[in-house]
């Protein structure tokens, strides 16, 4: 660790322990060569192409399995949410990888390369017709699904894309969060920039995937799309690798989760004592360093207490039997250590809520895709629109809105509330989950008038009528996958930055498996002796997908609720402060005299 000295208000100095840095010989950073918004740049273009890369893979990729693979529309959907599901569970994976043994740039450099060679793998599969099924028209035909060898390279081939990507996305968030000094206050004030910056990375390569590369798709062939994204992803590597010598790279620091498991190890095997009314009793408690004139302060990795989860706090009794002996880190942990398994169980109720969220949007990369395909794509009389483009319409509106959320509306809240992010996380995340509720309404009610005129009026409606629940997607995950990032990083404890992060993935992931499990079970619940269910048919227009809609939209509206009160009870420790007082950092720190008192934010969703 760095160590910088500072004096605080009383005049006596302070040793502010600073996060290590170091380049890539590992060797310590230079403020002036090393990190800021020029290195986050360059990470953000691997963000732009491999998201430009799976996207233009997953958002058409049910097509390809059900016309190439022929697998029934049911299947098909459940092998598309189960590939993108797993992409974000293997992200805990990468985050734990990065944080423990690899770094997070070693880690995006090796499975970086493992992702090209999946994409790789598919473009060969979709270019020899030996290696797929025959052709055949899976509406009017009884086709053969893919089985043995063929089926065995399509799903290596995917999830070795899966397997690269959940490993590279969050360490792409992280690592490029890591170029900004947290102690100094004009780098820590860009943060809020960079993810915002970073979600419009995001944009642009989707609003690529989902226009150039999906017509190419339609237009030339899987073959040439699957490779169109390996050429993508390694335009991505050939920017990450090109910021090497200007980077600032945090040192992983061996299992994160050894101390975790310490902690509750200890609790467990100390729960019959009692915990002192005193904190400062506790093994490792701050206030004893304090008492010092000298002191070192490391607001990263130093927590204060909170008086939250005091059954963990015994994990930090020490017995007093008159020996000398030092009990076993397994046996006792400090207030550090707690005060992190602590953070770590605080943000499990923000992240579950979430996940409806992503099962919503497992819908319009799924069904929704499936129901353009039944509407009519004319565009002019030579020219159709590939129903998994309109899923561009939200990139193409929210490149101009992030910027002007960026520019005008953080600058105008920043005014009221002086949070560098105008709002806090926890209220960007809940704006989020009260709007997507809208884009399911949209759609049951489109579905529903598409529905009864195919069945009744013999007519087609123009695939522009479902742009609105696209759009209205578009703008709630603006402020809900934004400000869920923000959320795990600001709360990211030393060391553990890139698994946290992956967190964020991780909710998708657990969406889409749980939209699997809802069409799955509303198969099951719906069908009956004289027909199958909501959707177990191929044909949408014999299918009930609208009140598969509604269904969505009413868990949608209760996981807003339940939201609203978890978002109430989260709590952050001081030291975790989503917006530190910058122009007094050491003052700020003496002003809390790291109390025993719980610090309930006061920028939650609800006021």
């Amino acid at each position: 660790m760095d160590i910088e000295t500072r004096q605080n208000f009383k005049g006596e100095s302070m040793s502010v322990e600073v996060e290590v840095a170091v380049d890539w010989r590992g060797r310590p950073c230079k403020p002036d060569k090393h990190g800021g918004m020029r290195a986050a740049a360059l990470v953000l273009g691997l963000q732009a192409f491999e998201i430009m890369a799976i996207a233009a893979v997953g958002n058409n990729l049910i097509t390809y399995v059900i016309n190439e693979m022929h697998f029934s529309l049911s299947k098909s959907a459940n092998i598309v949410t189960n590939f993108v599901g797993t992409i974000f569970l293997l992200s805990l994976f990468g985050g734990f990888l990065s944080d423990s043994y690899l770094g997070s740039f070693w880690t995006m450099v090796i499975f970086g390369f493992v992702e090209i060679s999946g994409f790789i793998l598919l473009s060969v599969q979709a270019h020899l017709p030996e290696l797929r099924p025959p052709q055949c028209n899976m509406v009017t035909e009884q086709c053969e699904p893919a089985k043995g060898f063929k089926a065995l390279i399509f799903f290596v081939a995917l999830y070795l894309v899966a397997l690269g990507s959940g490993c590279v996305k969050p360490n792409i968030i992280s690592h490029g969060a890591d170029q900004f000094r947290k102690e100094d206050p004009k780098q820590s004030k860009k943060l809020s920039t960079y993810f915002n910056a970073a979600y419009f990375a995001f944009c642009v390569g989707e609003l690529i995937a989902l226009t150039v590369l999906v017509w190419v798709q339609t237009r030339s062939g899987m073959d040439v799309g699957f490779g169109l994204s390996a050429a993508a992803m390694a335009l991505g590597m050939t920017s990450l690798i090109s910021g090497t010598l200007v980077y600032r790279n945090k040192p992983p620091c061996g299992s994160i989760f050894t101390p975790i498991a310490q902690v509750l190890v200890a609790a467990f095997s100390k729960r019959k004592q009692i915990c002192p009314s005193n904190s400062e009793m506790l093994h490792g408690s701050q206030s004893n360093v304090l008492n010092s004139r000298v002191a070192t302060v490391n607001i990263a990795r130093n927590l204060q207490h909170t008086d939250k989860f005091r059954f963990l706090d015994k994990a930090c009794i020490k017995i007093q039997d008159g020996s000398q002996t030092m009990e076993s880190p397994w046996r006792l942990c400090t207030v550090n250590q707690v005060e992190q398994v602590k953070t770590l169980i605080s943000v499990i109720p923000i992240f579950a809520c979430t996940i409806i969220f992503n099962t919503i949007l497992a819908q319009l990369q799924t069904f929704s895709v499936q129901q353009g395909s039944a509407m009519d794509t004319r565009l002019t009389t030579s020219f159709k629109i590939p129903p998994a483009s309109l899923q561009s319409i939200p990139y193409i509106i929210l490149i101009f809105v992030v910027p002007l959320y960026e520019g005008v509306f953080v600058p105008l809240t920043r005014k009221f509330t002086r949070k560098d992010s105008g709002i806090s996380s926890l209220q960007r995340i809940g704006v989020g989950l009260f709007v997507v509720t809208f884009s399911m309404i949209s759609a049951a009610l489109v579905e529903n008038k598409r529905r009864n005129s195919a069945v009744n009026s013999k007519e087609i409606l123009s695939i522009f009528w479902i742009a609105p629940q696209f759009i209205i997607f578009g703008l709630s995950e603006m402020f809900t996958a934004v400000g869920l990032i923000e959320f795990f990083y600001t709360q990211s404890l030393s060391g553990m930055q890139a698994f946290l992060t992956a967190m964020t993935y991780c909710s998708y992931s657990f969406g889409f498996y749980l939209s699997s499990l809802l069409v799955s079970l509303v198969n099951k619940i719906t069908s009956n002796s004289s027909g199958g269910g909501w959707l177990s048919d191929n044909d949408l227009n014999k299918d009930r997908l609208d009140l598969f809609y509604w269904l969505l939209a009413a868990l949608s509206i209760i996981n807003f609720f339940n939201y609203l009160f978890w978002s109430r009870w989260y709590s952050y420790n001081p030291s975790l402060s989503p917006t530190p007082p910058h122009d007094s950092y050491v003052e700020g720190l003496e002003h809390h005299s790291f109390s025993n008192s719980k610090h309930v934010a006061d920028d939650n969703i609800i006021p």
